[in-house]
C-alpha cells in the first residue's frame, strides 16, 4: 500500500498539484515570479555557493534526463569498465559539488541577518528539501555502485510509465529505501516546485539569457557641500 501511494499515487498528484498552481500563480499573481535575488546585501558566498551548487546539479539533471530519454545511449556510454568508472566518478564529483555549495547558501541564509529576514518560510522549506534529495543521492552513489546503470533498470521505466499514464511500481519497489526515498524526493521538488521562487524559470522567455546587463548606481549621501557619489 504504501509503495502505491509513494510511486503511483504521489508522483501524479505531485504533478497535477504543480501544473495546478503554478498556472494559478501565472494568472493571478505574475508579479510574484521575480527571483528576488539577494545579490545586492551579500555578494561573496553566494557567488562560491551559487556557482557549485548550478554547475554541479545542472549536469546531474542533465545526465539523469540523458539517461531517460535515450536510455540505450546511456548504456552504451557506461558499457565498458573504464566509462563506467568515469560516469561512477565523475557523478558522484558532481553531486558533492551540488552538496557544498547548497550548504554553503544555507549557511549565507543562517549567518548574515540582513539575508535571513528577507528568507521566506518557503525558501527554508525548499531549501532543507533540496538538501535531503541531494544528500541521499550522494548517498545512494556511495552505498550502491554502478547507480548508472540500474537506474536505466529501475527509474527510467518507472518515470516513463509514470508520464505514459500506465504506471508500475514494480520496478522500485524492491529497491533499498535509500533508493526509493530519493525518488519520490524529486517528486515532492514537483510539488514544491510552484511554490518557490524558481517557478520564474519556466516562464522566462529566452530573450532573458540574451539581455544586456543591469546597471546598478548606488544612491549614497555624501558630507555637507559634496554631492552624493
Amino acid at each position: 500500500m504504501l509503495d502505491f501511494v509513494l510511486f503511483v499515487a504521489f508522483p501524479y498528484l505531485a504533478i497535477v498539484f504543480a501544473l495546478g498552481f503554478g498556472i494559478y500563480r501565472a494568472v493571478r499573481d505574475p508579479v510574484s515570479f521575480s527571483s528576488f535575488s539577494s545579490q545586492l546585501l551579500e555578494k561573496e558566498l553566494l557567488y562560491r555557493g551559487s556557482a557549485s551548487w548550478h554547475y554541479g546539479i545542472l549536469i546531474v539533471l542533465a545526465a539523469h534526463g540523458a539517461a531517460l530519454v535515450f536510455p540505450r545511449f546511456w548504456r552504451l556510454l557506461g558499457g565498458t569498465p573504464l566509462r563506467l568508472w568515469g560516469l561512477e566518478v565523475g557523478g558522484l564529483a558532481l553531486g558533492l559539488l551540488a552538496l557544498a555549495g547548497l550548504v554553503l547558501l544555507l549557511v549565507r541564509r543562517i549567518a548574515i541577518p540582513r539575508i535571513r529576514r528577507v528568507t521566506t518560510a518557503m525558501d527554508w522549506a525548499l531549501e532543507a528539501v533540496l538538501l535531503l534529495e541531494v544528500g541521499l543521492g550522494v548517498l545512494v552513489a556511495v552505498s550502491y555502485r554502478w547507480g548508472s546503470q540500474w537506474y536505466l533498470a529501475t527509474a527510467v521505466p518507472w518515470v516513463l510509465s509514470i508520464l505514459t499514464l500506465r504506471p508500475d511500481s514494480s520496478y522500485v519497489v524492491n529497491l533499498p529505501w535509500l533508493a526509493k526515498l530519493h525518488f519520490a524526493g524529486a517528486f515532492l521538488l514537483v510539488a514544491l516546485f510552484p511554490f518557490g521562487r524558481l517557478l520564474h524559470l519556466a516562464t522566462s522567455r529566452l530573450s532573458y539569457l540574451f539581455r544586456p546587463y543591469q546597471v546598478v548606481i548606488w544612491q549614497r549621501r555624501g558630507r555637507r557641500g559634496t554631492r552624493p557619489a
